[in-house]
């Protein structure tokens, strides 16, 4: 019989363990040896069974158990070093602290769909949810005041299984919350807090009859010094369908989706309101959406905005742009969140429409009314951008390819002057760097994973003591795939005769290739298999073999992704390679650890430019792994010739598969006649000292990039401090910076559609000189406006063959003289700094301090012709 409900019992500790519940509470344990440690002593046998998840480890632990351990004076000691240790790090100054910077938020508001903390707390599915996981450790790492945001799904991600034919299966256990180091946020009287949003009334299937709305809990998880609040629908005031909505990551049609983003949104507004109610934290001053799930955090702070603080719509969008930053992680439109108008109409309009955010207003922010947009959605992605001033990209590729994609909203502007930066992603060292190397690398270089700085010295160190850990860390991957693929195949329905082959399944002194992660189809998962022969010829190539460790899940509804993996996991099947090539199901972040420390090579071929980032290769390039990759999102930054391999890329052929062949081609020449080689050219110690040096050099020169810590400290001075400038600058002197910079964009938008350039002449075009200055003269027809509202700039450099202006200069323009009827002259010299073909236009933007840039409104003025155009042979 199965039981009707689940619930966990907790342990009641003895008064000297007490100080274990505080480790346990406290999710610093994921990525500090010596709290886990600590926990393993707890019970090492059961710390096994229960896969290193503390809040289990304490609530199977035998009693007597528990009594004995209280009596242990040694491990209390440990206990009291260990928590004390702990008070250390949450109390003491650290980077942020040590910053002479006014300008630094007192808080930083991180909204994220899911993050990847640890296995133990399943709230992720890919690498959206593990940026964000890294963002809040090193948050707390570095002592940026920031407070985390999301859901809490009560089943989480699914588990991956395959049935006997490979084809994969999804489960989804339950999760308890009161089994996961969490606590509920509590009124002072002891009352859980709830948080409602407000539903249309007649949506019985989630508000009710009466429209009483979507109410949730909010759970706290402590991600060392940074909280991290979960919303909750699962509360006895919602009826079953609302308790449904946080009921899994990603799970659901339009409106359940829709909902989800609600509640995460604007609920997660409401939530931080009450979190700080209560705790006394600070406010936040700067709101950071990780991408555009969180999009209607800003709908709930206009409306704050209104409500409390009398603004304007537009008052109040000024206001909240200021401190937002917007950060997408997506290179293809199919990744964006897309609802139907119709939808969005139905949950902001009607008897849910409140005064202060009108839905016609919503619907404006998520419209796409650009060229080339489809007018019946509402973009997510789109919104988040307009409530933001400040948007990036995760590499510098993905800037690029996000200032081609969202141009249209910036109508006018050159996509290189798109206002959309880039920040490339990080990984947080001391969730993904192997234990043996973090205490190898503080022994060799002092600080380094800390600082940044120092990681030169690696070049020095001993190549033998490289290798030794290179093959700790190989045999550990080995033994485990063992494991799990015994475990796999044992689900599968295989008998124990059937599986004595995976004892010798392979091998830790064979060249070791990963390959992990989700299988969207433009990540490729079956490139490596497009000469079925030409792999197998590699896999068993009798002196330089080769084996592949993979995995990967796919979407639940992407049957096209499970065809994917039952390809590859039949291939894997076959007797003559299966002790070569392996597929382990269940990809997580303790699968995901494991393979970035083990393998020597980390494979990654999806279409370029569709990866974003990527950041399962900077974790092991940290742990001594080369990287055999496209060059996309952060390999294309970073690759540099040295520190691994660039599969070349078939860009530009509109033939897929002729790309996927020719790319196919170029991967396994390269495994074959690089890899391969490299890996088995021995010296008479045994070593490969041309594979070492690479090591050392992808080390020496990645370490110091792909850590978190300089992601978190590029988003804290590119991004952070100047939002909370501009943030303070708005609400000072009861927001006068806000009204004033409404009413004035209100302004400058009204007399627009009349500002021209009436008139473009030069002089000293004739011939000239590198070194000589060309003299600029416009009269510029202002419309209305006032000089100081404009900034009329000219616009210089190479040209190319079309006459078009390749990575121009700017300069702008005096303000000389009136001209005529109103109009105004402006004049400068254009400066000619190199030879070739050269050419120069003019343009007027608008111009105002409390700006960000000069394309945030998307107004440009240009001539009506090219006129006073030079191109010629500058000599």
């Amino acid at each position: 019989m199965k039981a009707i409900r689940r619930f966990t019992v907790r342990t009641v500790l003895p008064e000297p363990l007490r100080q274990l519940e505080e480790l346990v509470l406290n999710l610093r344990w994921s990525w500090h040896h010596e709290t886990l440690d600590l926990f393993r002593a707890v019970d090492p046998a059961l710390w096994q069974a229960v896969h290193h998840d503390p809040v289990r480890l304490l609530g199977e632990v035998a009693p007597e158990r528990l009594e004995r351990l209280a009596e242990d004076r040694r491990f209390l000691r440990r206990l009291q070093d260990t928590a004390e240790d702990l008070r250390e790090y949450l109390t003491a100054p650290r980077w942020y602290q040590s910053r002479a910077d006014a300008d630094a938020p007192s808080c930083i508001a991180y909204f994220s769909p899911e993050y990847g903390i640890t296995a133990a707390l399943p709230q992720y599915s890919g690498g959206l949810g593990i940026l964000a996981g890294d963002h809040l450790k090193t948050a707390s790492d570095l002592g940026v005041p920031i407070l985390g945001v999301g859901l809490l799904y009560r089943h989480g991600y699914f588990s991956q299984s395959l049935s006997p034919d490979g084809w994969q299966l999804e489960r989804y256990p339950p999760i308890d919350p009161n089994g996961l180091p969490l606590t509920l946020l509590r009124e002072r009287d002891g009352t859980p807090v709830r948080i409602t949003i407000g539903l249309p009334a007649g949506r019985g299937h989630v508000g009710g009859p009466h429209g009483r709305g979507l109410q949730a809990q909010v759970w706290v998880a402590q991600v060392g010094r940074v909280p991290q609040l979960l919303l909750d629908s699962d509360v006895e005031e919602n009826e079953q369908p609302a308790r449904d909505i946080t009921d899994r990551l990603y799970g659901g049609g339009g409106d359940h989706r829709l909902l989800q983003e609600m509640l995460l949104g604007i609920g997660g507004v409401r939530a931080i309101r009450a979190y700080c109610r209560i705790t006394g934290h600070p406010a936040p001053e700067v709101f950071h959406t990780n991408e555009g799930h969180a999009g209607f955090l800003g709908l709930e702070r206009i409306r704050e905005l209104v409500s409390e603080d009398g603004l304007t719509f537009d008052e109040a969008l000024e206001a909240a742009r200021a401190g937002t930053v917007f950060t997408t992680h997506t290179p293809v439109p199919a990744g964006i969140d897309r609802f139907p108008r119709e939808l969005i109409s139905r949950y902001f309009g009607g008897g849910n429409e409140t005064e202060q955010v009108p839905v016609e207003r919503v619907l404006a922010l998520g419209a796409e009314d650009y060229p080339g947009g489809d007018r019946t959605v509402f973009n997510m992605a789109v919104m988040g951008m307009r409530l933001a001033q400040r948007v990036n990209g995760v590499s510098r590729l993905h800037g690029q390819v996000s200032r081609e994609m969202f141009g249209g909203l910036w109508g006018g502007f050159d996509t290189a002057e798109v206002p959309v930066g880039s920040i490339t992603n990080g990984v947080h060292a001391g969730t993904w760097v192997a234990r043996e190397v973090l205490e190898f690398t503080a022994r060799e270089l002092p600080s380094v994973m800390e600082s940044g700085r120092g990681w030169e010295g690696v070049r020095n160190v001993s190549e033998a003591e490289i290798w030794r850990m290179r093959g700790l860390l190989r045999r550990r991957l080995v033994a485990d795939a063992r494991r799990r693929l015994r475990e796999s195949w044992r689900q599968r329905g295989a008998s124990e005769a059937e599986t004595s082959w995976i004892d010798d399944a392979l091998d830790p002194d064979v060249l070791t290739i990963g390959f992990a992660r989700r299988v969207p189809s433009y990540k490729r998962l079956t490139l490596m298999m497009s000469d079925p022969d030409r792999l197998r010829s590699i896999l068993l190539d009798p002196d330089r073999p080769v084996q592949i460790v993979i995995a990967g899940k796919a979407h639940p509804a992407d049957e096209g992704g499970k065809r994917l993996i039952q390809e590859i996991v039949r291939f894997a099947g076959s007797e003559d390679v299966r002790h070569r090539i392996v597929f382990l199901p269940d990809y997580d972040m303790a699968l995901g650890q494991l393979m970035v420390q083990g393998c020597d090579v980390w494979m990654n071929n999806p279409l370029r430019p569709l990866e974003a980032c990527g950041t399962s290769g900077m974790k092991a390039a940290l742990n001594g792994g080369l990287n055999l990759s496209i060059r996309d999102g952060w390999w294309d930054e970073w690759y540099d010739g040295q520190n691994g391999w660039a599969i070349p890329s078939a860009d530009g052929l509109a033939a897929p598969d002729r790309r996927d062949e020719l790319e196919a081609a170029a991967l396994y020449e390269l495994i074959e006649d690089h890899v391969s080689v490299t890996f088995y050219d021995r010296d008479s110690a045994g070593l490969p000292r041309r594979w070492l040096e690479m090591v050392k050099h992808t080390i020496a020169t990645l370490g110091p990039k792909v850590l978190a810590t300089r992601m978190l400290r590029d988003y804290v001075e590119e991004l952070y401090a100047p939002a909370a400038a501009s943030e303070r600058a708005m609400v000072a002197d009861k927001f006068a910076g806000a009204r004033a910079l409404a009413a004035w964009k209100r302004r400058v938008r009204e007399a627009w559609p009349r500002v021209a350039v009436e008139h473009v002449e030069s002089s000293g075009e004739e011939s000239p000189q590198v070194g000589a200055r060309l003299a600029v003269r416009v009269v510029v027809d202002l419309g209305g406006l006032d000089p100081d509202d404009v900034a009329v700039e000219a616009v210089y450099g190479r040209v190319d063959d079309s006459d078009a202006l390749v990575g121009p200069a700017h300069l702008e323009l005096r303000n000389a003289e009136p001209a005529d009827d109103g109009r105004v002259r402006y004049v400068g010299e254009v400066p000619l700094e190199r030879s070739g073909a050269f050419g120069y236009s003019v343009r007027v933007v608008p111009s105002h301090p409390l700006l960000s840039g000069r394309a945030e409104m998307g107004l440009v003025a240009l001539p009506p012709a090219p006129q006073g155009m030079t191109n010629g042979d500058l000599r």
